[in-house]
C-alpha cells in the first residue's frame, strides 16, 4: 500500500512537471495567479506580524510588570477626555517616598522628568535633543544598555553630579563616534555636563518610545538645575515583584495613591495608572484586524490563481483522456485517478507558492533597508503558505480529478 501510493506521487510529480516543460507559458501565466495571492497574503502577514513584532519589543522595553503613574491616561483619538485629565496634579518626587512606605508590592520606583532643547560643544549645536531627568531605580525598570563608557553611578546620583550618558546618534553627530565621546564636556542650557557613557544604538522606533538614540540622561537633582518641573511631564515609574502580576500591583497602587492624595471613596481618581501589559493588549488587538484585512485582500488575489490552476486541469484532462481510458482498462481505481490529479494541482500550487514567497523575500530585503527595522519572513509564514497551497490544489484539481476519475475507459480511449 505504502509503495503504491510512493509510485502514484512520483507519478504526478513527473505529470506535472512535464505539464510545466512542455507548456511553459500557458502554465507561467495560470500560476501567476497563485504566485500573485502567495505574495499579497504571506507579504502582508510578514509586514504585520513584523511591525507588531518591533513594536512590541519597544513595549516590553518600557517595562515590564511596569505601572507608570501619571496625569494622562493613555489613549488617543478624537474622543479622548483631554480635558478631563489636564487639571489634574501632577507626580511629584516626593511622593516615591509614599509610595515606597506603603506598596509592599512595589519592587522599583523611579521619577522621570524631560525637557527638549540644543546642546552645544565646540561650536556645533545640535537641536531637539530629549534631556531626561531620572532617579537610581531607572535602569532597574527601563534598562538602559550602554556601548562605551558606563552608566551613572549611585554616588552621581545622591549628589546630582553633572555626569551624562548620551545616544548614539547624539554622539556621532557631535563627535563622530562614541569612545571619542568619552570624557568630553557638552553644555545644555548653560550648564556643563562630563559624557560618561554612550547608549547602544537602538535603531528607528515605531512608537518614539524614550527614542534614546537622540536623548541625554541625566540624574533627577542634577537635571532640576535645567528644567522647569513644572513643564517637565513627570511620571512616577514602579515596577512589581517578580511573583505579582501588574493587576495586583495596579490594585495596590490604587489604594496607595488616593491615600497619598487624601481622596475620600466617593471622589472620583485624579491620576492614572498605566499598565504596560494592557497596552501590549491593546496593540495585539489591533494587529488582529490588520491581519484579518490583510488575509481577505490576499484571498481575492488566490482566488483568480484558484482558477487559472483549475483551468490547466481541465486541459490537462482532456489532453489525457485516452492515457485515463488505458489506465482504467488496465485496472486502475477512480481513487488512483481522482488522487493522481489532486495531487498534481497541488504540486502546481506548491510552484507557484513558492515563486510567491521568492518574491516576500525579496521584498523584506528591501523594506528592511528602506525603513530602517527588520522585517522578516517566519517560520510560521511559510508553514502557512505550504497549507494554502495544499488547500487551493485540492479545491482547483477537484472537480477536474473526479471527472477524470469518472470517465468510461471504453469511451475514453476512442476519444484519443
Amino acid at each position: 500500500m505504502i509503495r503504491r501510493t510512493i509510485e502514484i506521487v512520483g507519478s504526478s510529480f513527473k505529470m506535472a512537471l512535464q505539464e510545466l516543460w512542455k507548456n511553459k507559458l500557458r502554465t507561467f501565466l495560470s500560476l501567476f495567479g497563485i504566485t500573485i495571492g502567495i505574495f499579497c497574503i504571506i507579504g502582508v502577514l510578514a509586514i504585520v506580524n513584523s511591525l507588531e513584532h518591533n513594536i512590541q519589543n519597544e513595549i516590553k522595553a518600557m517595562g515590564s510588570n511596569s505601572i507608570y503613574i501619571d496625569k494622562w491616561q493613555w489613549g488617543g483619538g478624537p474622543d479622548y477626555p483631554w480635558w478631563k485629565y489636564v487639571n489634574r496634579p501632577s507626580p511629584k518626587y516626593e511622593e516615591m517616598k509614599h509610595i515606597r512606605e506603603r506598596t509592599a508590592s512595589a519592587k522599583f520606583i523611579a521619577f522621570k522628568i524631560e525637557a527638549q532643547d540644543n546642546i552645544e560643544y565646540g561650536g556645533n549645536i545640535l537641536s531637539n535633543v530629549k534631556m531626561y531627568g531620572i532617579t537610581e531605580d531607572f535602569d532597574n525598570i527601563q534598562p538602559v544598555e550602554i556601548q562605551y563608557g558606563r552608566y551613572i553611578s549611585d554616588a552621581e546620583f545622591n549628589t546630582g553630579g553633572n555626569t551624562v550618558v548620551i545616544g548614539n546618534e547624539v554622539a556621532e553627530k557631535l563627535f563622530g563616534s562614541g569612545e571619542v565621546a568619552i570624557g568630553r564636556e557638552l553644555k545644555a542650557r548653560g550648564k556643563n555636563l562630563l559624557v560618561i557613557g554612550i547608549i547602544k544604538k537602538q535603531g528607528k522606533q515605531m512608537l518614539g518610545g524614550w527614542d534614546f538614540d537622540k536623548s541625554i540622561i541625566l540624574s533627577y537633582k542634577f537635571s532640576r538645575n535645567l528644567i522647569d518641573e513644572r513643564r517637565a511631564m513627570p511620571f512616577i515609574m514602579v515596577k512589581g515583584q517578580d511573583d505579582l502580576t501588574s493587576k495586583a500591583l495596579k490594585d495596590d497602587l490604587t489604594g496607595t495613591m488616593r491615600a497619598i492624595h487624601k481622596l475620600s471613596p466617593t471622589k472620583e481618581a485624579d491620576f492614572a495608572l498605566n499598565d504596560i501589559n494592557d497596552f501590549s493588549d491593546a496593540v495585539s488587538d489591533a494587529f488582529v484586524g490588520l491581519n484579518i484585512g490583510g488575509a481577505v485582500i490576499g484571498g481575492i488575489s488566490l482566488i483568480v490563481g484558484l482558477f487559472g490552476v483549475a483551468n490547466i486541469m481541465f486541459v490537462t484532462v482532456r489532453e489525457r483522456t485516452g492515457q485515463i481510458g488505458l489506465k482504467k482498462a488496465l485496472g486502475a481505481k477512480k481513487r488512483v485517478i481522482l488522487s493522481e490529479f489532486l495531487l498534481e494541482s497541488s504540486f502546481l500550487c506548491f510552484v507557484g507558492g513558492v515563486m510567491g514567497l521568492l518574491l516576500v523575500f525579496l521584498l523584506t530585503q528591501i523594506l528592511s533597508k528602506a525603513l530602517d527595522f527588520p522585517i522578516y519572513l517566519s517560520v510560521a509564514n511559510m508553514i502557512w503558505t505550504f497549507f494554502i497551497c495544499l488547500a487551493v490544489g485540492i479545491i482547483a484539481g477537484i472537480i477536474p480529478a473526479y471527472k477524470a476519475a469518472q470517465m468510461d475507459p471504453v469511451v475514453a480511449i476512442r476519444s484519443k
